[in-house]
């Protein structure tokens, strides 16, 4: 990804925090690929399927998609190591959006009682 492009994708939850977020926009491929990465997370059990869900719903209904997006993006590449891994290490803001969304997410978990 060029810097110019994760600028662009980043400015907007940088500028103005997050802006009003219209309930249940993530596409269904999204949420189906965050159950089942969830799911292989814990254990690729079937009893987490309802869970993780659970835990989609609540990030989502917190979160516009594409804050989403690049919330997740900044937190799961944080360790990314090099030079590609600078545009998701130094631009200002980004370890406070990766946070961020940790937290959102945390919190979910904590509700739909995922450990």
């Amino acid at each position: 990804m060029k810097p110019i492009l994760a600028a662009a994708l980043l400015l907007p939850v940088l500028a103005g925090g997050a802006p009003v977020v219209p309930a249940n926009d993530f596409p269904t491929v999204a949420r189906v690929e965050y159950v089942l990465e969830c799911m292989n997370n814990h254990g690729g059990k079937q009893e987490t399927l309802y869970q993780c869900a659970c835990v989609i719903d609540r990030v989502g209904a917190q979160l516009a998609y594409d804050d989403y997006v690049t919330m997740s993006a900044a937190l799961r590449y944080q360790t990314l190591e090099g030079p590609r891994g600078a545009e998701f290490r130094d631009p200002p803001g980004v370890k406070t959006m990766a946070a961020k969304y940790k937290a959102i997410q945390a919190e979910a978990a904590k509700a739909c009682m995922l450990r």
